[in-house]
């Protein structure tokens, strides 16, 4: 027969064998269940986004509506606007809105001739059809000028708007009501 003592000693060594075996047990399921709530689900998007999507950035043209002028927003490819952002912006504006409710303010067949940065102002050189062509009044003509000047004045370089038409400083709209002597500011557009 086994001592008393023997039998205690055995099941205290039991219970510790089972206890450390259990403490593993424990810490390993505990460690699987950390992993499980830890894993980053990935989603799957329904339609791939294309190379041309991720290279888009919003710009911000303004056109004529029955108050005044506002902005139509679009996204383009930040491609068109690494080599001359100006130029396209303007040419953008040429060509007029894509909103049905809106309506140009540049007056048709008119060209850019010459884009110069001179500090935080532009100088923008029109064809003669930016002045030939435009349907004149005075309402009109500041809605033509402060169309420019705000969708210009979006890039954070640009300040200030100056016109000149075939080269030629101080010009003015046909009817003489809006003169182009003057640099157009967003701030106080006429």
């Amino acid at each position: 027969m086994l001592e008393p003592r023997r039998i205690i000693i055995c099941v205290v060594i039991i219970t510790i064998v089972g206890s450390i075996i259990g403490y593993f047990v424990y810490i390993n399921n505990q460690s699987n269940d950390m992993n499980i709530n830890n894993t980053i689900e990935e989603i799957t998007p329904e339609e791939e986004i294309s190379d041309a999507q991720i290279r888009q950035t919003m710009i911000s043209l303004y056109f004529k509506d029955d108050k005044g002028i506002i902005p139509e927003v679009r996204y383009i490819d930040v491609k068109d606007l690494i080599g001359n952002p100006y130029y396209e912006l303007l040419e953008l504006l040429i060509k007029g809105p894509k909103n049905g409710n809106l309506k140009k303010t540049i007056p048709e067949g008119t060209k850019i001739n010459k884009i110069d940065k001179v500090g935080e102002v532009l100088v923008i050189d029109f064809s003669k059809e930016f002045i030939e062509n435009h349907v004149g009044g005075e309402e009109e003509e500041k809605i033509t000028i402060n169309s420019i000047v705000n969708t210009l004045t979006e890039l954070t370089e640009i300040n200030g708007i100056k016109i000149k038409v075939d080269g030629e400083e101080n010009k003015s709209f046909k009817d003489e009501l809006v003169g182009f002597d003057n640099t157009f500011y967003r701030d106080n557009t006429i």
